[in-house]
């Protein structure tokens, strides 16, 4: 007999399996669903149930279970199974059977520890069942659990070596495991490269003089500042195998790799701001603002009834962590501006702050009297 067959004998040849079950159906002591007015045949039959010997008793509910089993409708043949193990037969193959068939509906109605349980139980009546241990490995197989899954294996090949069934299990077993091992060697690996990746960042953050605050109540910030994927050195490319690569990989280098950051533009005058997701640091601020306010759109946006804020008229100012005013020259790039903010203030180190992971970057009417207001009310004392 196969490891995974169920111990029955076979249906009456006069009836198809799908009547037997029909007729089971209609059978007092196996509805499935009770009556709800009075049926003393139904309770008769009930209290039958367990009368007689527990062998006897046992024996007829794992046949009806079997039925159940072949019909496929597992639940209904765990429960006359589990019925056939609390009449407490003293035979000791009968519960193991009892045991056995139950572990192999747990299985199929994937209730995998119920399913341990079972076959444990089984190998507690029988420690050579092989059977028991098949189904436990298939347990533990669907668990995850496959070093306990090829104990198994090797402990049912040790008493049935030539058992076709469980060698292709074995192999299951083998294959399953060699994927969850290089699972947790990719995802080991993937968390080792965004460590060392977040690391180079906070060297590069440094390198370029910024201090690093954060607010109460941060803004979104879905694209956080990230080196430039296009810029990345062949030893921190992404398309380096996790696992199984001939070149190690290596974070960026921190000063040479470029960083692209979000860049916060406001506009005080008006209260009101645009984030830039993605802002290049070798990028002149200049050419955001001729996307941003081109002369032909001039007067368009909803809080500019003026038209004052046109690309060519704008005056762009940094602010340091000591209070500095740094105008920024439409031309210069983010990486010059940052630069000249990390220029040492009285003797004393400054920079460009990024706040919650974005700089600020402030917009305003070039000469207008919003702009001098502003700049005397910014202004470091």
């Amino acid at each position: 007999m196969s490891a995974e067959t169920v111990a029955t004998a076979e249906p009456p040849r006069h009836a198809s399996l799908e009547d037997k079950m029909k007729e089971l159906d209609s059978v007092p002591l196996f509805m499935r669903d009770l009556p709800t007015e009075e049926n003393t045949a139904l309770e008769a039959l009930q209290t039958l149930a367990y009368d007689g010997p527990p062998d006897e008793v046992a024996e007829n509910f794992k046949n009806q279970g079997n039925e159940y089993f072949r019909a496929k409708r597992y639940k209904e043949a765990l429960g006359f199974y589990q019925q056939g193990i609390q009449a407490e037969s003293e035979d000791a193959k009968l519960k193991e059977t009892l045991y056995l068939n139950s572990a192999a509906c747990h299985l199929e109605l994937h209730n995998f520890g119920s399913a341990l349980h079972a076959a444990r139980d089984a190998i507690v009546m029988n420690p050579r069942s092989v059977k028991a241990l098949y189904r436990a490995a298939r347990a533990f197989l669907a668990l995850n659990r496959t070093k306990d899954a090829r104990g198994c294996c090797e402990l049912a090949l040790g008493i049935d070596p030539d058992n076709t069934e469980l060698i292709r299990l074995q192999g299951r077993v083998d294959e399953h495991a060699a994927r969850l091992e290089r699972l947790e060697a990719e995802r080991t690996e993937r968390k080792r490269r965004a460590t060392r990746t977040e690391e180079a960042l906070q060297v590069a953050f440094v390198a370029r003089g910024l201090w690093l605050t954060k607010s109460s109540d941060p803004p979104d910030n879905p694209t956080p500042a990230h080196f430039d994927p296009e810029s990345l050195p062949s030893y921190a490319s992404p398309d380096i195998p996790l696992v199984g690569a001939k070149q190690v990989w290596k974070a960026p280098d921190p000063i040479r790799t470029p960083v692209i950051f979000p860049v916060m533009l406001l506009y005080p005058q008006h209260n009101t701001s645009d984030l830039i997701s993605e802002y290049h640091e070798d990028t002149p601020i200049g050419v955001h603002l001729e996307v941003m306010f081109p002369l032909e759109a001039r007067g368009s946006l909803p809080w500019d009834a003026q038209g004052e804020y046109v690309a060519n008229r704008l005056s762009v100012i940094a602010k340091t962590r000591k209070g500095r005013l740094l105008r920024v020259g439409h031309k210069l790039s983010l990486r010059e501006l940052l630069d000249q903010g990390a220029t040492p203030s009285n003797d004393d180190r400054d920079g460009i702050v990024l706040r919650d992971g974005i700089i600020d970057l402030y917009v305003l009417p070039k000469g207008s009297d919003a702009e001098r207001q502003w700049i005397t009310a910014n202004k470091a004392s």
